[in-house]
């Protein structure tokens, strides 16, 4: 007589948000992202009474979008992500016919000139800031770095030698090489060895691994301790993610000296038409303006 065999366990639904961080993660998008859609589809569900996606459709995706146009007088950008969001969701997740919500109106985005600041702001910024402050916002305008891929930078990404930084994951999952500011490199080597100092007594405190991307913590058990792999710019990076994933934002500085050598509000100047905020973006703008008069200075036409 045949072994009769246990009935199988139901296996319940994941809920509906788990199901849009599942269809995130599959497709390798950034988890500022997860964070962004998820947070809009939330605003989507209890805009409308906590009502499923599947009950909704088009005059409900309008009414939340007008909504937010003319109740919470949000930007065009803001707008159309949260529109990106419920596009994904629809199309996505929920795998629905979605040639209503192709047909949504997307806002007009006003063209707008970057805010490039003048060398004296530049100045005056980095007069006001100190320490780490001071080398995270060199390497944002001296190498042309985003606020996060400074704060993503391991021991292994920065090469002293050929003087240049190596960015992994930017902005569209793509590497590049940029250059390290020749009058940055001691400060930045004075700075690593500090931290190898701090790196070592973590290892003796039982601390010291940090997120690797992918599946490197499997093939490699002990390449998150390993000195290459740890951020450089980093306090005692303890894991405060889940098993699942793990955010590449958790084992860095705190998020109030980066925000001040982000939106200078430890002193970044004045310009005519007010105080300059947010100046991680301005930094960069300065940085291709710096290298733009560079080639024309040099005799090269550029595009």
């Amino acid at each position: 007589m045949p072994p009769i065999l246990p009935a199988p366990t139901p296996v319940s639904k994941p809920k509906l948000l788990d199901q849009v961080r599942d269809a995130i993660r599959l497709r390798h998008y950034s988890i500022r992202t997860e964070q962004v859609y998820i947070n809009w589809i939330k605003r989507f569900i209890l805009f409308h009474n906590k009502r499923h996606p599947t009950e909704m459709a088009e005059a409900e995706v309008r009414k939340f979008l007008s909504y937010l146009a003319r109740i919470g007088n949000v930007a065009a950008s803001t707008q159309n992500q949260a529109l990106s969001a419920l596009l994904f969701l629809y199309k996505e997740v929920l795998r629905q016919e979605i040639g209503w919500l192709g047909d949504v109106e997307r806002a007009k985005r006003p063209p707008k000139l970057p805010v490039v600041l003048s060398r004296t702001e530049i100045r005056k910024i980095f007069l006001r800031l100190t320490g780490t402050e001071k080398l995270m916002a060199g390497l944002l305008y001296g190498g042309g770095l985003r606020l996060m891929e400074c704060m993503r930078l391991r021991v292994k990404d920065i090469d002293f030698d050929y003087a240049q930084i190596t960015v992994r994951d930017g902005k569209g999952g793509k590497d590049r090489v940029t250059m390290l500011p020749v009058n940055l490199a001691a400060p930045l080597q004075k700075h690593v060895a500090r931290m190898k100092m701090q790196h070592d007594q973590d290892l003796i405190d039982g601390f010291g691994a940090v997120h690797l991307p992918f599946a490197l913590a499997r093939k490699f058990p002990n390449a998150e301790r390993e000195w290459a792999w740890q951020y450089i710019f980093s306090f005692r990076p303890l894991e405060r993610r889940s098993a699942i994933r793990q955010e590449t934002t958790a084992p860095h500085v705190g998020s109030d000296p980066a925000k001040r050598a982000e939106n200078g509000r430890a002193g970044s100047g004045h310009r005519k038409a007010g105080d300059v905020s947010h100046v991680a973006a301005f930094l960069r703008h300065a940085f291709a303006g710096a290298r733009l008069r560079h080639s024309h200075r040099a005799g090269i036409v550029r595009p």
